[in-house]
């Protein structure tokens, strides 16, 4: 994969407030994901350059009492090896994964995984994401393998939400959200204001 010029992004991390006070004190860094329904495979999740959808998801958790205060991290990141999924070359990639993936799971009888809504959700935006999860980590696999340059991060632009207006051909919660694979491609967090 090319690397991103320039590679240095801002991205926000929508947290509860006392995680966010631990990483501002350097106690802690934004912990990294491993659900099979992940959107870009496993890492620590970020949006780029997008505190209020940071915020959004923050406030969704405190709603759903996973948090007490909704809070938001903002990181320098440095994209390094990047598997960017809005590139040619990155869906070409996942493609190819793909397509190994069904021949595995085909070849030992076992189901492809799905990606779906939750049981509670009827929106259609497919928020448990395991078919994608499932061919991001096998296209890890394969590079790791093949003994290619592991991706220090995932870059995905993803729609969300309903259209902003009827017709629309954008999405209220369109986003492009980062994995990162890499912890030393976080170079700083800060404090937005």
């Amino acid at each position: 994969m090319s690397r991103l010029s320039p590679s240095f992004v801002l991205a926000y991390h929508g947290c509860d407030a006392a995680i966010a006070e631990r990483i501002f004190k350097g106690l802690e860094t934004v912990k990294p994901s491993s659900n099979d329904y992940d959107w870009l495979g496993s890492g620590a999740y970020f949006w780029e350059a997008d505190f209020d959808r940071a915020l959004h998801w923050a406030q969704d958790q405190v709603k759903l009492k996973r948090y007490k205060i909704p809070a938001v991290v903002g990181a320098v990141i440095d994209l390094g090896n990047c598997l960017n999924l809005s590139t040619q070359e990155g869906i070409g990639l996942l493609k190819d994964a793909y397509q190994s993936y069904r021949k595995i799971r085909t070849k030992g009888g076992q189901p492809l995984a799905v990606n779906k809504d939750p049981a509670s959700i009827k929106d259609g935006d497919k928020l448990l994401r395991r078919l994608d999860n499932a061919v991001i980590e096998r296209l890890h696999l394969i590079f790791k393998a093949s003994g290619l340059p592991e991706f220090d991060t995932v870059r995905g632009m993803l729609r969300e939400g309903a259209p902003i207006y009827e017709g629309a051909g954008f999405w209220e919660r369109t986003h492009v959200q980062i994995a990162v694979r890499n912890p030393a491609s976080v170079i700083g967090y800060f404090r937005p204001r």
